[in-house]
């Protein structure tokens, strides 16, 4: 009996021949694609939903006793003391007038090492990145579609959080769970509230839990689970003006596509095409317990990621308040 030949799997080339761009819609210039719908009238009204004074960070801890997840081929960040009281054990040591000692550390991390913004050039395929900037503009750094313009810029907007992991009654998403836009509409439906155009979309699955629990076998068979990729999505994203997606998993979508085994599908339609910006590994459980708690899932964001010249993503603390 003849085995079944395997279904190609099709190239992005192929696969996005057809989806929407926003490639020169803000000027061939332009390295922060999306994140031009949040003007003065989305933060004005942004600041409008802070009612009560809370006030909840998203990074997750760097160097954290129990593991830093990051992706697969990356390292955790290394944090290493350089000065700390020992050192003035030695004879040698600084001498300042007075008799001032101080502590000193630096950090050897992956830009993406942590929660963290992708800049708009992070990925690419056809030789082009954001905007249509040629791909080689990326070698020895990012001269286009860096991370550093998002840095200059900051982003601060609505936004809407949409904790799946609760819709569907779970501790966590499973391993290559997926879900879809409408999902997205439906989750906000239950919990009271809608997303309206121009929202940063920050979504719970609360899936590096497992990490936590797992170890290092967290990564056999690593497949996230998050958003599938379908033209209808891409469309919904693009009549949504959407301007930020921000999650809490490592690469903010189902890693591999079940559907036609593309790996990381949305990276490419939403952030090559449309230059939806991307947040990654977010550490969101603070904020949905209290959202589940007193029923408000939307609030004001803020972030900046670090001004890194030529960075194909930074670290980033962003804040929610309510």
């Amino acid at each position: 009996m003849t085995a079944e030949p395997e279904t190609p799997v099709p190239s992005l080339e192929e696969l996005l021949a057809d989806s929407p761009t926003n490639w020169g819609k803000w000027g061939d210039d332009d390295e922060v694609g999306s994140l031009n719908y949040l003007g003065p009238e989305q933060v004005l009204a942004a600041v409008g939903l802070v009612r009560q004074g809370k006030v909840f960070t998203l990074q997750r801890l760097i160097g954290d006793p129990k593991g830093d997840p990051v992706w697969p081929g990356r390292t955790p960040a290394e944090r290493t003391q350089i000065l700390d009281e020992s050192t003035w054990d030695s004879p040698d040591a600084p001498q300042y007038p007075g008799g001032l000692h101080y502590a000193d550390d630096k950090i050897n991390a992956f830009l993406q090492g942590s929660t963290q913004y992708d800049g708009l050039g992070h990925v690419w395929y056809g030789g082009k990145i954001w905007n249509g900037y040629d791909a080689r503009t990326t070698i020895g750094g990012l001269d286009k579609a860096s991370v550093e313009p998002i840095a200059q810029r900051g982003v601060v907007g609505r936004a809407v959080l949409l904790d799946m992991a609760r819709f569907r009654g779970k501790p966590t998403l499973d391993k290559g769970e997926t879900f879809t836009h409408e999902d997205l509409v439906a989750c906000a439906q239950a919990q009271g509230t809608e997303i309206r155009k121009r929202d940063i979309l920050v979504i719970r699955t609360n899936f590096l839990q497992l990490f936590f629990e797992q170890g290092e076998g967290f990564y056999e068979g690593f497949n996230e689970p998050g958003l599938v990729y379908s033209p209808e999505l891409v469309q919904w994203f693009q009549d949504m003006e959407i301007p930020n997606l921000v999650t809490d998993t490592i690469a903010n979508e189902v890693t591999t596509d079940p559907n036609n085994g593309v790996a990381l599908v949305l990276h490419n339609a939403l952030m090559r095409n449309l230059g939806v910006t991307l947040t990654e590994i977010a550490d969101l459980e603070a904020l949905a317990a209290d959202c589940a708690e007193d029923g408000q899932y939307d609030g004001l964001y803020v972030a900046a990621p670090l001004k890194v010249h030529q960075g194909s993503g930074s670290p980033v603390n962003p804040v929610v308040l309510k």
